[in-house]
């Protein structure tokens, strides 16, 4: 292995779009946000190294005993994340690229490619919330308040419609345009002809600098320095890949380890296999938040190793050859385990600690898998069981620290106790530990004190309505709607001054809030709650059912009297946790 003459970024682009460069199978996915592909077009710029490359000769007559990938070239954070698999057939030799992949599929994206990622507060399941930006460069004006270590120049994904020149104090030139200039006449004839270098001296001469620059750090300047191997043993390779990927955008333990079992796998592709699966995991009921880290987990813990640390030794070749075996199980006994958590009403905002899963499927699995277990009428006490371990294991925050403490012991206890889920004994065994699933008075009254939009308050409220058929969605809704919260309105309301800060303060905390489902929730808005309650619950019977059902005082529901109605449903609920809880 030894360093080759460097080439351009041009050259290098190119090579990418015409499949000379591809990604071997042990490589992670893109990962580089549009922070850092900025920063590393305005490190070409000013001449900063951007650091070496490690390139993989492979021969066209070996090409097709590994498996490769393509670049991305347009990123969807929602849509397109995950790289194509490449197809090797009358391909000339190919290059692999084992250091350097973020770099030069920045490269590609800020040249030839776009970015989608999510806009604020728009929701994930919008397609206009992921519109495609282009990468621009403002040729009048370098970046604004950036400090010394920070950017010099203005580089921005954007989308159509923010490219207009404004006040004569930005000109957004599109950086893959760099590619259609020949040479620095056009470059000249493109200042020109946009009468960039027309107005005042300092900004005509920041322009020309500023696309000149661009031009020869993309056509001219050699700053892509390679080494080539050309080793045939995939072991070998798969160890210089690990050794040179400990800087740059870290190599997580997860992409290492799928690295590994995509090289040792015989008839599967796990990365194929486990990247799908996730993202099949992730579209059930309202959607999850799960990820490579969870199923490289359940694969340790659902084969039945001792050791299910994250470390290379527990991905050896006979683990690895044995998880390829039970995949089918393992992926089964997950699928299963995850529509039942949907059915208790947990989804990606809810789900505070996906590994309280794990024990879930291991339990579906030594159980043999049975159909239907979500909804089967003989199964509702096992469920029952199920989901108080899910609710207290997340509120009691058990998975937080190392989780093998809690993933080990619970896996050995439901091996030998399959007839029923064996949550008495779960509890027994963490008892007076940090990781107990036991209450006390005073974590009762913590749970109290949660709020409207934090991750803990569904599981809590969840706590307190155990028959409610969470097949249906529910809403965390305002019982006293949140709108009429503002120092304006309760002013109009007539409520004190003196009161006013308890109103606002406490809006948002359990004793406020309530299940609903999602049309009644709709229906509601901000109908004030007295009137509500008139209009929802006709007869006295279904009054009294609702109130039992959610806990609401038998107290005059005004805004005026909210404070003795709060009080006196934290009253309720404290007394329905503790004997929920066994307090």
């Amino acid at each position: 292995m030894a360093f080759q003459t460097p080439i351009t970024v041009k050259e290098a682009v190119d090579n990418v779009a015409a499949r000379k460069y591809l990604l071997p199978a042990i490589q992670r996915e893109v990962v580089w946000d549009t922070y850092q592909i900025r920063r590393l077009f305005d490190s070409l710029m000013r001449d900063y190294p951007i650091g070496s490359f490690l390139f993989w000769h492979v021969d066209k007559k070996d090409a097709g005993n590994y498996q490769f990938y393509e670049f991305m070239r347009d990123y969807h954070e929602r849509d397109n994340r995950h790289n194509v698999k490449a197809s090797v057939e009358g391909q000339d030799d190919i290059t692999g690229i084992l250091d350097g992949q973020q770099r030069l599929t920045s490269l590609y994206i800020g040249l030839k490619g776009s970015y989608a990622y999510k806009e604020p507060r728009k929701r994930w399941d919008n397609p206009r919330a992921f519109p495609t930006r282009r990468f621009y460069l403002n040729l009048l004006a370098p970046a604004q308040g950036e400090d010394e270590g920070g950017f010099k120049y203005d580089f921005q994904f954007l989308k159509d419609g923010e490219t207009k020149p404004i006040d004569g104090e930005t000109y957004w030139f599109r950086v893959s345009d760099i590619l259609n200039l020949k040479g620095e006449v056009e470059v000249n004839n493109f200042l020109i002809d946009n009468e960039l270098m027309k107005g005042p001296k300092e900004r005509a001469a920041f322009a020309n600098e500023t696309l000149f620059r661009l031009f020869s750090a993309i056509h001219r300047k050699p700053v892509i320095n390679y080494f080539l191997e050309r080793d045939k043993s995939l072991d070998k390779v798969l160890n210089i890949f690990i050794r040179v990927n400990s800087g740059g955008t870290v190599l997580s333990y997860s992409d290492l380890l799928l690295s590994i079992a995509t090289a040792q796998w015989q008839d599967l592709d796990a990365r194929e296999e486990i990247t799908s699966f996730v993202d099949e995991l992730n579209s059930k009921g309202n959607g999850f938040r799960f990820d490579k880290d969870f199923v490289l987990k359940s694969c340790l813990v659902l084969s039945d190793f001792k050791d299910i640390r994250f470390k290379v030794d527990n991905f050896n070749k006979t683990n690895m050859l044995k998880i390829e075996e039970d995949w089918d199980t393992i992926t089964q006994s997950l699928r299963l385990a995850v529509v039942l958590i949907s059915s208790f009403g947990y989804g990606r905002d809810t789900l505070t600690a996906n590994y309280a899963t794990i024990p879930i499927a291991y339990y579906l699995k030594a159980k043999g898998l049975p159909d239907n277990f979500d909804v089967t009428a003989k199964y509702a006490e096992d469920r029952a069981y199920i989901r108080k371990w899910l609710i207290r294991s997340l509120v009691k925050r058990v998975f937080g620290g190392v989780p093998d403490t809690v993933l080990r012991p619970v896996r050995d206890i439901i091996g030998e106790n399959t007839d029923r889920f064996p949550l008495e004994l779960i509890t027994e065994k963490f008892k007076g530990s940090t990781k107990s699933l036991a209450f006390t008075k005073d974590d009762v009254e913590n749970l109290l004190y949660y709020r409207y939009g934090q991750g803990y308050t569904f599981s809590t409220l969840a706590l307190m309505y155990p028959s409610l058929d969470f097949r249906h969605r529910f809403h965390i809704d305002h019982i006293h709607p949140k709108s009429k919260f503002t120092r304006a309105r309760l002013r109009n309301q007539g409520i004190p001054e003196t009161d006013i800060g308890f109103y606002l303060d406490t809006v948002d905390l359990l004793p406020n809030l309530q299940l609903l489902e999602g049309i009644p929730n709709q229906e509601k808005g901000d109908t004030d709650f007295g009137d509500w309650l008139k209009k929802n619950c006709a007869s006295p019977e279904q009054a009294a059912a609702y109130k039992n059902c959610h806990m609401i005082p038998e107290v005059e529901y005004s805004l005026t009297n909210f404070r003795e109605f709060f009080v006196r449903r934290q009253g309720i609920m404290r007394t329905r946790l503790q004997e929920v809880l066994e307090v």
